[in-house]
């Protein structure tokens, strides 16, 4: 999605990662996702640069909806819908 596209989404849940140092916006991050319903947004604050590929590579993986982010005043807001995990035996 584009900056125009995140301006104002509907986040079911906003976590205030700024002025953690790796990895605790990941962390927080990690414990935000599991406060929201599967389908729901999560917003994560945060001004560490490493956020930028540490989200989306932890979405991938857990298989959560990576929506992208949009720089604000001196930090990104970055956005990820939590998706149902199906576990296989």
């Amino acid at each position: 999605m584009s900056g125009t596209d995140l301006a104002e989404p509907s986040a079911a849940k906003v976590v205030d990662a700024r002025n953690m140092a790796c990895p605790g916006t990941l962390l927080e991050t990690k414990r935000g996702i599991a406060g929201v319903k599967p389908g729901e947004i999560l917003e994560v604050l945060s001004n560490d640069p490493e956020a930028r590929t540490d989200i989306r590579a932890w979405a991938d993986k857990a298989g959560h909806e990576y929506l992208g982010y949009v720089e604000a005043d001196g930090h990104d807001r970055f956005f990820v819908t939590r998706k149902v995990m199906v576990h296989r035996a």
